[in-house]
């Protein structure tokens, strides 16, 4: 896909609905020709005649299943080969049905497929393509509960803290190199998730759900402002910032020579 955009071409995971299809009107908004990635061809054409003609960009879908190892590596070349793409939405996921000891162990593979294995293997080529061409800017989308497991199914939960500590540590690896990276890490969110896990987000607390613009929106601000991890509802940076200090006060002490000395034996 060649561009004419001066900001170059998006690439939007799980681009069909939701967070997806909201950064995609965002980012063609602000100029962004677009690639949008998802299941659904007939969603994705009728986003991208939306967004075409209200944004006057370029968008070129790809239907793909990220489950699926042939239709991962068709994305994953795309990122690699395509020069035109600047940024990267690494968004497509799933939820859970319900409680872990009650979900499907099968469907709880496919999570793992989607929300780690591809989210990795995208997230790496992107990162490598770009690193070589000096710019670049990678966007995972993480989740709240990576930070507090105990509030949520254990596989989704552990799902979305290795998006964030890939995402740190990715970070840190490609310091320099000209690619920028964000971790979002949202709290409830409307969007279908929930109806497709088999809930309603109509059944929660709704001063505790967002609307996924403003989601959006935030993550986007969090973005501009150069956060490597943002958390749209947390009101006080500094309370981020204090645990992540408290992280770093265990890094000399995580590996020495010797146990410590309460598990001396007797």
């Amino acid at each position: 896909m060649t561009t004419s955009s001066p900001l170059g071409t998006a690439l939007v995971t799980g681009a069909s609905a939701g967070i997806g299809a909201t950064y995609a009107d965002r980012l063609a908004r602000r100029g962004h020709d677009l690639i949008l990635v998802a299941r659904d061809t007939a969603r994705l054409s009728a986003l991208a005649q939306t967004l075409k003609a209200q944004y006057g960009i370029a968008v070129d879908i790809l239907r793909a299943d990220l489950s699926v190892p042939t239709d991962l590596r068709f994305v994953e070349k795309r990122l690699r080969e395509d020069a035109a793409v600047t940024l990267f939405v690494n968004n497509a996921g799933i939820g859970p049905k319900g409680p872990l000891l009650a979900d499907d162990v099968d469907y709880l593979d496919t999570m793992i497929a989607l929300n780690v294995t591809a989210a990795n293997r995208l997230a790496v080529a992107a990162a490598q393509a770009f690193s070589a061409r000096g710019n670049g800017t990678i966007v995972n989308i993480a989740s709240a509960v990576a930070i507090v497991p105990e509030l949520f199914n254990g596989t989704y939960s552990g799902s979305k803290a290795f998006v964030l500590a890939f995402t740190q540590a990715l970070a840190k690896e490609l310091d320099g190199t000209g690619v920028r990276l964000q971790a979002v890490l949202p709290g409830l969110t409307r969007t279908e998730l929930f109806d497709r896990a088999g809930g309603s987000v109509e059944a929660l607390d709704p001063n505790r759900v967002m609307d996924v613009a403003d989601l959006v929106d935030a993550a986007l601000a969090g973005l501009d402002q150069g956060e490597l991890v943002t958390i749209p509802s947390l009101p006080e940076k500094a309370d981020w910032e204090k645990l992540e200090a408290a992280r770093f006060v265990l890094g000399p002490n995580i590996s020495h020579n010797k146990p410590a000395a309460r598990y001396a034996t007797a």
